[in-house]
């Protein structure tokens, strides 16, 4: 079927600047992906943290990852999380208190995220695409407590990398048994018979309800190697 004339064609001279704004934007995101590259790539290791921007700070889950993030930071790890407020500021809160770096990847939104003041390192981003590769490409550890479609969706784009062997193998911990289950048993259930993903896919994320068992399980998982990647790895990530 042959396509009709459009009568609000957008005329040529109004093409261009659409274009011309739109090549300018690659500059827009180059620079993005070099001042986090270059503010990040020294914070090894570090731990990612995700969880919703509306948990409100007298909440058990605000608590849980404040403590989850100082243990985390006593020992040595750097803490990202997205700088915003909820458990994004629980995490840098802990991980300030603590005695490592507390990192904030902060992106612009028209509404929820504002900037909490518990960073070190508080990077801005434009660009949802170029902000998850910060969280991925220097990550030891994802550490995911209840959120919403943002947290689910940086859990999908993890177990996903992993899944597919685009970066490398790293502890995925969810915390708080309860809120998850749901979801597990949809992929046990749902997904599992379906074919849509394998059995030993489930063994991608653990489920942990204690700070301690947080920290316990991401040094186990590094147990039997360090925490840098091998240079195979870093061949991996170089792709991602």
């Amino acid at each position: 079927m042959a396509l009709t004339r459009d009568r609000h064609h957008q005329p040529r001279a109004g093409k261009d600047k659409h274009l011309t704004r739109e090549s300018w934007r690659v500059f827009q995101i180059m620079a993005e992906f070099v001042e986090g590259f270059e503010q990040l790539s020294q914070i090894s290791p570090s731990v990612s943290f995700f969880g919703s921007a509306r948990t409100p700070r007298e909440h058990p889950h605000y608590a849980l990852a404040e403590e989850i993030a100082r243990l985390l930071s006593d020992s040595g790890f750097s803490v990202v999380s997205g700088g915003g407020p909820g458990i994004m500021e629980a995490a840098n809160k802990g991980a300030f208190e603590g005695k490592s770096t507390s990192i904030g990847l902060n992106i612009q939104l028209p509404m929820e995220q504002s900037g909490n003041p518990y960073q070190d390192i508080s990077l801005n981003f434009r660009h949802f695409f170029a902000r998850k590769v910060m969280f991925v490409k220097h990550a030891s550890a994802y550490v995911v407590l209840p959120g919403g479609f943002g947290t689910l969706d940086e859990l999908a784009e993890i177990l996903t990398l992993v899944q597919t062997g685009k970066t490398r193998e790293i502890p995925i911990i969810l915390v708080d048994s309860d809120f998850w289950q749901g979801l597990l048993d949809w992929f046990r259930n749902s997904l599992c018979p379906a074919g849509t993903i394998d059995v030993e896919d489930l063994d991608l994320v653990q489920v942990c309800n204690q700070p301690q068992e947080v920290v316990d399980a991401i040094f186990a998982h590094y147990e039997p190697r360090r925490f840098e990647p091998s240079p195979a790895e870093q061949e991996i990530l170089l792709e991602l």
